[in-house]
């Protein structure tokens, strides 16, 4: 009877030893990683807990360099280029959310952080990127992937540039290089007018203001001090 008890004792010890190991739900830690390599714009190979792993960022998606059926999708050369700049540019530390870990096809699920900085976000940034895959409960950072996806949109950059190549179900080559998209107003309070006069004076123009409905603005900003870090200045300055 002893011996049962010890035994169960072990097993209760070493399951106990198993969930801390691996438990990280609900926590912002970031883990220090070693990237082996970069696969496209949305997906590396790295060094974790002593064996490689694939990991798929989370919440976003780029067009591919050599799917199966869809094959090179335009841009998916520059997006993978551009996700290689940031991973190589300092250390790369992963976050995981509250769900699950790994997808279908056995990869990590992650947020992933160059030197503490979202790789995810500077991508939605930088045009290559579209908010995609958001499947509940691993949300935690849609609101501000959300607001960095919508200045690539208002900017008309990389997959915004051509209307209806960015789509919910994905990347359409055949719209791109088929027809500019429109420069939209920004959304989701990002309504502030970025202006540069004729003597190259960068001015932005608050909602409101009397000089705000007759701007034809250059960039939409979401705060004023955004404005300010891109260099413009008030208008009534």
């Amino acid at each position: 009877m002893k011996q049962v008890a010890w035994m169960l004792c072990l097993l209760l010890m070493a399951g106990c030893g198993l969930i801390d190991s691996t438990d990280t739900s609900g926590s912002t830690d970031q883990i220090d990683v070693e990237v082996t390599s970069v696969i496209d714009g949305d997906t590396i190979k790295i060094m974790y807990e002593g064996k490689e792993e694939t990991v798929r960022y989370l919440l976003i998606d780029t067009p591919e360099t050599n799917h199966p059926t869809l094959g090179e999708q335009p841009l998916g050369k520059e997006a993978t280029k551009e996700n290689k700049r940031i991973i190589e540019s300092g250390d790369v530390s992963i976050e995981f959310d509250v769900g699950a870990r790994f997808d279908d096809y056995g990869r990590l699920l992650a947020y992933i952080y160059v030197d503490g900085e979202s790789v995810q976000e500077q991508m939605l940034q930088s045009g290559l990127a579209r908010v995609a895959y958001v499947y509940p409960p691993n949300t935690r950072y849609v609101d501000e992937f959300e607001k960095a996806e919508q200045r690539a949109r208002v900017a008309a950059t990389g997959i915004w540039e051509f209307e209806d190549y960015s789509t919910a179900r994905g990347f359409n080559a055949d719209a791109y290089g088929a027809s500019t998209a429109p420069k939209e107003k920004a959304g989701d309070g990002c309504d502030i007018k970025g202006n540069i006069n004729r003597n190259g004076n960068k001015i932005y123009h608050m909602p409101g203001s009397g000089s705000y409905e007759q701007t034809n603005p250059e960039k939409w900003f979401c705060s004023e001090q955004e404005a300010r870090d891109a260099g413009f200045r008030s208008a009534g300055q």
